[in-house]
């Protein structure tokens, strides 16, 4: 029997990969179950040293960071956000906060960093994630 007119296998679809970004364990965690059930691969980290370090790593992929601006350590949102621009400018950094004023007068965030306000709709989020992704040419 031949199988001529079979299809080749399809490539499986890369899932994106979000770091989410956030001291507060139950909205991190609240979060992170969600958009696993969305389809995206999560890693997560309590604050921006540790992300740092996750981005630091050798086997780093992470296709977008979602993360809080007020968070314990060296390194607030808005460091986090900034050394992503200068350092890695094609991950696009989404960053959330109660206060819309100070992130709207925060300096040197750079161009690919955007804002969601807390309190947030997990399903706006994870349209806005995908919007963004998807403007990347990642999806």
């Amino acid at each position: 029997m031949s199988d001529a007119g079979a299809k080749p296998p399809e490539t499986p679809r890369r899932v994106p990969a979000i770091l989410v970004v956030e001291d507060d364990a139950l909205i991190r965690l609240t979060l992170s179950d969600y958009l696993q059930d969305q389809g995206f691969k999560v890693l997560e980290a309590t604050n921006g040293d540790e992300a740092l370090g996750i981005i630091a790593a050798p086997d780093f992929m992470v296709d977008l960071i979602f993360t809080d601006v007020m968070m314990p350590g060296v390194t607030d949102g808005f460091a986090l956000a900034k050394w992503m621009n200068e350092n890695h400018p094609d991950i696009p950094v989404i960053v959330t906060s109660g206060d819309a004023e100070k992130v709207a007068n925060a300096p040197d965030l750079g161009g690919g960093c955007q804002f969601v306000a807390k309190p947030y709709d997990l399903d706006a989020v994870a349209e806005h994630i995908r919007q963004t992704l998807k403007e990347r040419n990642v999806e």
